[in-house]
């Protein structure tokens, strides 16, 4: 039995918990022994985003204390997960850090699972999140895990690899640049016919559900664990 410690993110662990919990279900339903260290925190990138190194390096120390040990480590999150895989290194010279997995990528491609026994009636569009697919190259893994959701129709969008206009701090930095970005995504959202968007990313979900909502909508949206996690 794979022994996963989970890294919920600070985002899951605020404000969105229910990801975390569908997270876990999920893996211990696809046979992991699964564990969460309560110690933790976050993994540094708002403030290794944003240039400020020295205090990003203190909040990546922590988490590499409180994961010590750990064989695998399993995340919610492209943009975490791309943060502690790929920018560590930018912080501790010449550290390598091989034991974190994005969700999707850690069902796929380590375990060999895409069947879970979900099933949603629903028709669904899926957002790829910008890390996700450009720093961990994610693009297949959600689509062949949402193929075998029982009930469920995927339904592309035009711009699926567009950004939503998040980007953490540049939302608040330039709110009407990110402004316009989520409104075009959620044009392309109507247009695919879907009733919930689907990312590995709550903090893409959150962005487009927050537009979706001003402009009226009732499309939902939905992280890809939650969606595993039905029954």
């Amino acid at each position: 039995m794979p022994r996963v410690s989970i890294f919920v993110t600070c985002l899951v662990d605020q404000v969105f918990p229910r990801v975390g919990l569908a997270m876990a279900e999920v893996l211990e339903r696809a046979g992991c022994d699964v564990e969460f260290r309560p110690q933790q925190t976050c993994c540094g990138q708002p403030a290794f985003n944003s240039g400020y190194a020295d205090e990003a390096r203190s909040v990546a120390r922590h988490f590499l204390r409180v994961f010590e040990g750990a064989e695998t480590i399993v995340v919610p999150s492209g943009s975490c997960a791309a943060m502690i895989a790929h920018h560590y290194s930018d912080l501790f010279e010449k550290h390598r850090e091989s034991r974190v997995w994005e969700f999707s990528q850690f069902l796929t491609d380590v375990l060999g699972v895409e069947d879970v026994g979900a099933r949603l009636d629903s028709v669904v569009t899926y957002h790829d999140a910008c890390h996700a697919l450009r720093e961990l190259r994610i693009k297949d893994a959600p689509r062949r895990l949402l193929a075998k959701v029982r009930g469920l129709r995927l339904s592309e969008m035009d711009s699926a690899e567009e950004c939503c206009g998040f980007g953490g701090t540049f939302s608040v930095k330039f709110p009407e640049v990110s402004g316009a970005i989520v409104r075009s995504k959620i044009e392309s959202i109507v247009r695919s016919g879907a009733d919930t968007v689907v990312s590995v990313d709550s903090s893409c979900l959150m962005q487009i559900q927050g537009a979706l909502s001003r402009a009226g909508s009732k499309i939902r949206t939905l992280h890809l664990a939650e969606v595993l996690a039905s029954r």
